[in-house]
């Protein structure tokens, strides 16, 4: 398994509230089902698909405010892949964020895509930053 990390990124939101929101497919409906085709979703499991592939993930773990860890389903992509939401508080209004990806990529694979990973993975985990910066403030 490879394993590639994005850059952290800060979150002008408590912990709690970004874990709510990211611990939840469901949640992210509004903010994905315009964005991507066939978009489905209950709490723990998702798929819809992207540049003509099928995507299937699955929450497999989580621990209150710290990390979502969300795995590839079956009958999805062909490739496994594991992938942390990180969330460090480290005051009241500031959480640093970091997403983990472990993929299972063979050696040919890994010279074809693996830098490309590593951006995306850091081009994901910045929109969703921005985006979380966007939710209003819990009064």
């Amino acid at each position: 398994m490879e394993k590639y990390e994005s850059k952290q990124h800060q979150i002008r939101r408590p912990a709690e509230l970004i874990y709510t929101l990211i611990s939840r497919f469901d949640n992210l409906t509004p903010a994905v089902q315009d964005k991507v085709e066939e978009w489905q979703a209950d709490e723990n499991h998702c798929s819809f698909k992207a540049k003509g592939f099928t995507v299937k993930l699955e929450i497999v773990d989580k621990e209150c405010p710290k990390y979502v860890k969300i795995q590839s389903g079956e009958g999805g992509l062909p490739i496994d892949f594991t992938f942390w939401i990180q969330l460090q508080q480290v005051a009241p209004y500031d959480t640093r964020m970091r997403m983990v990806l472990h993929a299972d990529l063979n050696m040919m694979m890994r010279m074809m895509i693996g830098g490309k990973l590593r951006e995306a993975l850091d081009q994901i985990a910045e929109s969703m930053a921005n985006a979380m910066n966007q939710i209003p403030m819990p009064s």
